[in-house]
């Protein structure tokens, strides 16, 4: 099931109560903590430096700078988009996939930076907020779970792969104007999105962590009874009566 909307524009969350909604207040609380924290070395803590985690393992940061902006305009698209696209997505997934994507995409798409920092060292130079990071994902995922169907753009009909194609588009022209080492986090999120959205039902079933937890659930089940199994012996018909010790 799909939500209903006239377009990119005019959709929104379900509240603030809402996993959408907190998730937005998030990136506001965030952002702020980090502003208010530059001179403080909180800020430092708190963002994503590949050189900081790989030589004083701040194996927190993955994770931390997700909802954090550094440009107030970059805070208000991303909660633009946290609440309006992470509304829709909300209700056509659930609160739990939602949550899963918009921190644990950008989250894996840090972890990925800063493995390509080791043979990459220009990147060690950089501190990353995420919010652009979590922009893009939910960006390009709620454009590509479209597809084909119709959507728009503020008025601007397309469908939902073209509006996919517009947010990477977006982190693009950041990469001409500015650096591609700036994007690095936002590339590695479209990529891991387009394998997860895109690619998901394509690629084996022993791919998704659900089926291996499946899996070991099964097998361990199934070595439970076995286990349990090995003192029982078939009674034949011949036995009448049963003897005793089959019966116990």
């Amino acid at each position: 099931m799909r939500p209903a909307f006239g377009g990119f524009g005019g959709f929104g969350g379900g509240g603030l109560r809402s996993t959408s909604g907190k998730l937005a207040i998030a990136v506001v609380v965030g952002s702020v903590l980090w502003a208010l924290g530059r001179t403080s070395g909180l800020g430092a803590l708190i963002t994503l430096s590949p050189h900081r985690v790989l030589d004083a393992l701040w194996l927190w940061q993955p994770l931390t700078y997700v909802v954090i902006a550094t440009h107030p305009i970059s805070v208000i698209f991303t909660v633009l988009i946290a609440y309006g696209i992470g509304g829709a997505l909300e209700q056509t997934w659930g609160s739990r996939r939602l949550l899963w994507v918009a921190l644990g995409y950008p989250a894996l798409a840090g972890i990925l930076t800063v493995l390509l920092a080791l043979v990459l060292p220009g990147l060690r130079a950089f501190n990353f907020g995420g919010a652009p990071v979590l922009l893009t994902v939910l960006w390009v995922a709620f454009g590509w779970s479209w597809g084909r169907g119709q959507t728009g753009f503020w008025g601007l009909p397309m469908t939902g792969n073209q509006l996919a194609l517009l947010g990477i588009g977006f982190v693009l022209l950041r990469a001409v104007f500015e650096s591609w080492l700036m994007v690095v986090p936002e590339l590695f999120g479209i990529l891991v999105t387009f394998v997860a959205i895109r690619m998901g039902h394509r690629l084996p079933a022993f791919s998704s962590p659900r089926i291996w937890w499946l899996r070991f659930q099964h097998r361990r089940l199934e070595r439970q009874l076995k286990g349990r199994s090995r003192h029982l012996r078939v009674v034949s018909r011949d036995d009448d009566p049963p003897r005793r010790d089959y019966l116990n």
